[in-house]
């Protein structure tokens, strides 16, 4: 992908037919500021330049039917996902319809040059299945703050050596496209934004739990990302000031008491200590335990996990709910790899939130998990590499 937009009209366009498909110009004219034949115009340079193309005759809205609008067919995005332990990497159409998504475990620290390889082994897999030939830009998306300008992890407190790492222009030389860098949970928000449960939503919070916890927050529609890239950076809000010792260096933090690795390490706690004999089962068969693991001993009906599940969900509901207080947002989506506990995590993290915010927050406020699940980070990535280059160069 060469051409760009050359101006806020173009760009514009552009995005309509992203997030919504195929147009005819009559209709796109309905949802663009722009006299008829300005509006024919801009499309017929984007026409000139190859992004749209001509899609067969639009429905009649009387008179002479014109043709459907679509971007080009042949445009692909890459979408990478970084976790803490595994990395998922999709291609998608213009559209950001996922056309193939291929997932590989793998530890964050073991630092981006291990990472990056794995990385560039899935996405030439990518190419040898046929789906793709080459990207007209890749989105990336870390466990961690990213000083989004530079697309430069900052002193991620999981990610030991990717502190100031080039991700933008090292993966950039290597894919041959361009390239964007967002902190993982904001391209989570960004998936749910465009094709899952946050679609008609315009302020919303999306809180991410795996390994640790982060939240993506939106606001009128766009990820807010603070001045130095670290906002909804809430797993190292402190929930208890004599708690457990965290990663970040200090004590109590929520992620420290609720996340992936703290509930693995709970349940783990609760089998040795003859608490649960589901989850002592489960570590004898697997030596290690995780937050699958609770999940499908609390399905069981063991107490030992539901209990689990309570207290976190419990820990997880205060914070939102000072959250909520604070930003009023009219929608809050849950994900991330330990929304496997499902129901049960939801009714505790509901119940703190409707107890502690104030009505005029919650009477109108759903909590719900996110619908995309894994493919989650991968289709926000692909929308942040389209935001850029469906931007005026």
């Amino acid at each position: 992908m060469t051409a760009r937009p050359a101006n806020a009209h173009q760009a514009r366009l552009l995005r309509l037919l992203r997030d919504g498909g195929p147009n005819s110009r009559a209709q796109l004219g309905d949802q663009v500021d722009l006299s008829r034949s300005k509006l024919a115009v801009e499309v017929d340079r984007l026409l000139e330049t190859g992004l749209v193309v001509a899609d067969g005759l639009a429905a009649s809205r009387g008179g002479r039917r014109s043709h459907n609008i679509r971007l080009a067919p042949e445009l692909r995005f890459l979408g990478v996902d970084i976790g803490a332990t595994s990395v998922d990497v999709a291609v998608t159409n213009a559209e950001l319809e996922v056309l193939g998504h291929l997932n590989h475990p793998m530890d964050v620290r073991e630092g981006p040059v291990a990472v990056f390889e794995q990385v560039l082994s899935l996405a030439a897999k990518l190419r040898a299945s046929g789906l793709v030939e080459g990207f007209d830009g890749a989105g990336i998306g870390v466990p961690g703050p990213v000083r989004f300008p530079e697309g430069v992890p900052v002193a991620p407190p999981i990610m030991p050596g990717w502190d100031g790492f080039p991700v933008r222009e090292a993966l950039s030389q290597e894919l041959g496209c361009p390239v964007m860098v967002d902190n993982d949970v904001n391209l989570m928000a960004m998936g749910e934004q465009h094709a899952g449960v946050a679609r008609s939503v315009g302020d919303f919070l999306c809180v991410k739990i795996g390994t640790g916890i982060g939240c993506g927050i939106v606001v009128g529609g766009e990820v807010y990302r603070g001045t130095t890239g670290s906002a909804g950076d809430i797993g190292h809000i402190q929930v208890d000031p004599d708690g457990r010792p965290c990663a970040c260096g200090n004590k109590g933090c929520l992620e420290a008491h609720f996340s992936g690795a703290a509930l693995a390490r709970d349940a783990e706690d609760a089998a040795r200590e003859g608490r649960s004999p589901e989850l002592a089962a489960r570590l004898e068969a697997a030596g290690r335990l995780t937050a699958a693991d609770v999940a499908a001993a609390a399905a069981a009906g063991d107490a030992a996990a539901l209990d689990l599940i309570r207290e976190g969900g419990n820990r997880l509901g205060q914070v939102i709910a000072s959250l909520v207080s604070f930003f009023n947002p009219g929608l809050v989506v849950i994900g991330g790899g330990v929304t496997g506990l499902g129901h049960n995590l939801l009714a505790s993290v509901r119940t703190q939130v409707y107890k502690q915010s104030l009505p005029l927050a919650t009477g109108n406020l759903p909590i719900v998990l996110g619908e995309l699940g894994p493919t989650a980070g991968v289709t926000g990535a692909a929308r942040l590499i389209s935001d850029h280059l469906f931007s005026p160069a």
